[in-house]
């Protein structure tokens, strides 16, 4: 059972199809964006570069904000977007809306596959600083201070005027 929609229903489900579907695309662009920059990091990680995983680490920081804002957005126009049946009016639009969410969910595990692979490396690396740090002997570890006086040094001085 069709039913029949004035011009101003069908010109708002129109739009808000078109906005949705912008909005989860801008998302995918976001999570595919994250993850080079997780593969990035991982290199990165591979080569002991610190600064470029600092920087990294930032970078991934500030999109995983993007994608948090874009995440408040989507959800309430995910409910418009049911609530209005928009993609009751025409099947063949509403395909890439289908399609981008799917993509949205791979891209989400492969961000998380990779994240987890990125920490393992990090703990991995860590580790191996550690004992790094661990193996310097410190020749002033007995005493109190570098400044701290010597035990066998004098504690008179003779002064001829």
């Amino acid at each position: 059972m069709r039913e029949k929609l004035d011009q101003r229903e069908f010109d708002e489900r129109v739009a808000i199809l078109r906005r949705f579907r912008y909005l989860l695309e801008q998302q995918r662009d976001k999570f595919q964006e994250y993850l080079r920059i997780l593969e990035m990091q991982e290199t990165e990680i591979n080569e002991d570069d610190a600064e470029a995983i600092m920087a990294h680490a930032d970078l991934a920081n500030q999109i995983v904000k993007n994608i948090g804002s874009l995440q408040k957005i989507i959800v309430p126009m995910q409910r418009l977007y049911e609530k209005s049946h928009a993609a009751t009016y025409n099947p063949e639009d509403t395909i890439p809306v289908n399609k981008i969410q799917d993509d949205l969910v791979a891209l989400r595990a492969q961000v998380v596959s990779q994240n987890i692979k990125n920490q393992k490396l990090l703990r991995v690396r860590m580790l191996d600083i550690r004992r790094d740090i661990g193996g310097i002997k410190n020749p002033y570890r007995a005493h109190r201070s570098v400044y701290a006086r010597q035990e066998d040094g004098g504690n008179m001085i003779h002064l001829d005027a």
